[in-house]
């Protein structure tokens, strides 16, 4: 390491994403040093033992892993330094847990997808009754479309529920049935930089995922002041710097809030749009040293 750093950005593989943040921060003249998760021993807590210098003079960390479980237990570990990280541990625990998203925005009465959850392969059978067929299935914590299941009736679903009974993982007991919306063929991906909406996609595609990790094809979307309060409401609720929230258009009750992601995604947004998230993350980045 060339400088001791008061920023570091966190990372597993150098994504272009990663890249690009790293070049933005060099031509503004920010120290943002670049730290291999798979090369690195964080310390937790004041315990006797010896942290080293770079981390401490580090004020900020902006997280960028892949992983859920990295993200997440790497952030725990530097905030127990006292290091700030961008995202905080309690906002990207929300983020990653869709029932925890979905329960606080409804309680703070921002429109979700109906869902119902269950424990059992039966309950499932009667959630899906009352919802009404079709019927999406998800994994509580997931990420890339990875994982979401459509079922169109009973046996399409009981054929979903024992394809999730063999995958070893005990989130899979815990069975997230929505509302298939009813939208256009693309959802609307809106980025949030602190108090900023900078930019927004529509992921457009034939299939009903349109995630472009799927093949969504990715296209520039309006923001209007509806969108904009939307999701600068649900970037606050949940406690979120930078982030990635995604809006299903409801032909009947508009904007629906999907998801959050908390370490997006947006080499396809900067080429559909222009619009240089990079410069926009590092400004941020820079803007809060000191704070």
């Amino acid at each position: 390491m060339g400088f001791i750093a008061n920023s570091i950005m966190l990372y597993e593989v150098l994504r272009w994403e990663e890249k690009a943040i790293l070049d933005a921060a060099k031509e503004m003249g920010l120290e943002l040093e670049p730290i291999h998760l798979y090369n690195t021993i964080l310390r937790v807590g004041e315990n006797g033992l010896k942290s080293s210098a770079l981390l401490s003079s580090v004020e900020i960390a902006l997280q960028r892993a892949i992983s859920h479980a990295i993200a997440l237990n790497s952030t725990i570990a530097l905030e127990s330094l006292g290091i700030r990280v961008i995202n905080s541990s309690m906002s990207t625990a929300i983020a990653m847990n869709k029932l925890w998203t979905l329960s606080i925005l409804s309680r703070n009465n921002i429109k979700t997808p109906r869902t119902l959850i269950t424990f059992s392969e039966e309950s499932c059978y009667k959630a899906a009754q009352v919802i009404g067929y079709p019927v999406v299935l998800k994994p509580i914590d997931g990420s890339w479309g990875r994982l979401i299941s459509m079922a169109r009736d009973e046996e399409e679903l009981r054929s979903v529920i024992e394809h999730r009974n063999y995958i070893p993982n005990p989130s899979m007991k815990v069975h997230m049935i929505q509302e298939f919306v009813n939208k256009p063929n693309r959802d609307i991906r809106v980025f949030v930089i602190g108090d900023e909406v900078p930019t927004a996609i529509y992921r457009v595609s034939n299939h009903w995922i349109t995630n472009t990790a799927r093949g969504g094809k990715a296209e520039p979307a309006k923001i209007d002041d509806e969108l904009r309060e939307l999701v600068l409401k649900t970037a606050k609720l949940i406690g979120i710097e930078i982030a990635g929230i995604d809006v299903f258009e409801d032909m009947e009750r508009g904007y629906v809030v999907n998801e959050i992601n908390a370490v997006p995604e947006f080499k396809n947004t900067v080429a559909a749009t222009g619009v240089k998230l990079q410069l926009k993350i590092a400004e941020y980045i820079k803007t809060q040293l000191r704070k």
